[in-house]
Order: C-alpha cells, then structure tokens, then sequence
C-alpha cells in the first residue's frame, strides 16, 4: 500500500473545526490524494499557511472585504475545499477550518509527491523534458496542476474521493519551522507558514 503499510483514513470533520493554526501545523506529514482525470497520486504535505479569520488582513475574507461570491466557500463547513485562481492562471488548495460562518482556512503550500510521480511530472511538464521531483510540487499552483486540481473542486468534502486528505505519520515539533507567510502583501511578518524543516519539496 502507497504512503506506508497500514491503512490510512481521511481525516474527519472534528480535525478541521478547531483553530486554523492549529490545522495548518498538523497538517504536515498528512497524505493529500488525488484520484482526479483517472490517475491516482499522492504526495506528503511539508508546508501550510493559515489564514485564520477577519482580522487577517491578508485573508480573502478579511473584514475591509466581508463575505462575497469569491470566498463565500471560506463560511462553510469545515473540511471543505476553498479552491480559488490566482493571476488568473493558477489554481489554489485550501481546507475550510473553524465552525461554519467563521471565514478562516488553511493553504496547501507544497507536497513531497509519493505516488503517481510520472502522471504528476507530465502534468507539469506535458511535453517538456521534465524536471526535479522537488519542483513538482513546490508551491500552491504547481501543486495544483500536478494533482489536476481545479474550481471544479471549489466546496469538495475533503473526506472523499476525488480529492481527500489521509492521516499521516505526525511531524516532531523538533522538525517543524514557523515563519511569515509569502506572496502577500498584508501582516506578511505574521508566523503562521508551516514547514517541515530541511524538506527539499518547499516552495522558494
């Protein structure tokens, strides 16, 4: 069995509804798995960012923004998608925390792919000689394309097929890094990224 040898099950509801912090934090080292476009891969997650409620400036539902179309699925019930596009390009994988009505969410920054590298690598690089396993994955939009993830997944349950996140093996906290969050512009200095320390499969 991929991602070790004994079964792994998505993680509940219970898991997602607590502070953002403190999902972002756990989880590192949980399986995020696509069955998307009838090709299953899987990869590690090694880095999170929280974006943890109104008085976020830099969330898409801080107060100076109130609730909207675009990050309505933030309100929702927690352990559900929020997939957004950025530049207009890429999209982006975030779980809904917190109780429903209370915007917060966590960002899947990165993972180490485990299963399914070669689909990932194609998906990446169609038709390209192809690249590191570390670039793979190494950020919210690359992650993206190489699990095929789109809007179409935008309010998902996370517990099901096609897109689940399995509980993992638990990171030490001797082994995980806080630091500021990147590609904002608003309370960047605020510790809420989330690193296995030393993985090679973080974004840059």
């Amino acid at each position: 069995m991929s991602g070790g040898a004994r079964r792994r099950r998505p993680l509940g509801r219970s898991f997602y509804a607590r502070e953002t912090e403190v999902v972002a934090r756990e989880l590192l080292g949980t399986i995020l798995v696509s069955s998307l476009a009838e090709h299953r891969v899987e990869g590690r997650i090694v880095e999170t960012e929280a974006y943890v409620g109104p008085h976020d400036p830099a969330s898409h539902a801080a107060e100076r923004i109130g609730r909207t179309a675009r990050n309505e699925p933030m309100f929702g019930a927690a352990g559900t998608a929020y997939v957004y596009r950025i530049y207009g390009v890429h999209w982006c994988l975030n779980a809904v925390t917190r109780e429903k009505g209370y915007p917060a969410a966590v960002l899947i920054r990165a993972i180490e792919p485990l299963y399914g590298t070669e689909v990932m690598r194609e998906r990446r690089w169609p038709g390209r000689e192809h690249g590191p396993d570390r670039l793979i994955a190494n950020g919210p939009g690359k992650l993206a394309d190489a699990l095929a993830i789109t809007g179409a997944l935008n309010t998902h349950d996370l517990r099901l097929p096609p897109l689940q996140i399995l509980d993992g093996d638990p990171v030490a906290d001797s082994e995980v890094e806080a630091s500021g969050r990147i590609g904002i512009t608003r309370a960047v200095d605020w510790p809420l990224r989330f690193t296995v320390r030393d993985s090679r499969f973080l974004s840059r």
